[in-house]
């Protein structure tokens, strides 16, 4: 693998090198999925999905060469998947600073915590493993927002 895919492959996955942040990686990352989903949040609901799933299809490619360039499984310094988890969580939820402060947070807990079946994803091999579990948590988080919204909106 030459120097220039190499480069791409970490900046993709590292989510623009915010996964080199020497603390709290993973919440680095989460917050560059924040700033994704701000320049998104207007795309009708297809054309986010479609964005969605380009990231995590992106996102398991890149994942997963970076693991064999780092030398470590599911390195901390990779962080597609807590964009790509983030993009999830939000899709459809209503537009608003509480939600995206709730999905920001929701998140982190469902990801750190990894809810049944969540942690088991993680045994996946190569982007796929490392991908599947965040978007999972972004599922939960997803469903935990829109339960808030209707019940919000009565």
């Amino acid at each position: 693998m030459n120097k220039a895919s190499r480069a791409v492959i970490l900046f993709i996955s590292q989510g623009a090198y915010a996964g080199r942040s020497p603390i709290a990686p993973g919440t680095a990352g989460t917050v560059v999925g924040v700033l994704f989903y701000l320049g998104i949040r207007g795309l009708s609901p297809g054309h986010y999905l479609a964005v969605c799933i380009l990231v995590i299809l992106a996102g398991m490619w890149a994942a997963g060469h970076a693991e064999i360039i780092l030398g470590r499984k599911d390195s901390p310094s990779i962080v597609i998947d807590e964009i790509a988890g983030f993009l999830t969580a939000m899709f459809m939820v209503p537009p608003g600073w509480f939600f995206v402060f709730s999905g920001f947070l929701l998140f982190r807990v469902f990801d750190i915590l990894k809810p049944w079946p969540l942690r088991r994803l993680e045994g996946l091999h190569g982007g796929p493993g490392v991908m599947l579990d965040d978007v999972g948590a972004g599922v939960y988080t997803n469903i935990v927002l829109q339960i808030a919204a209707l019940l919000i909106s009565r």
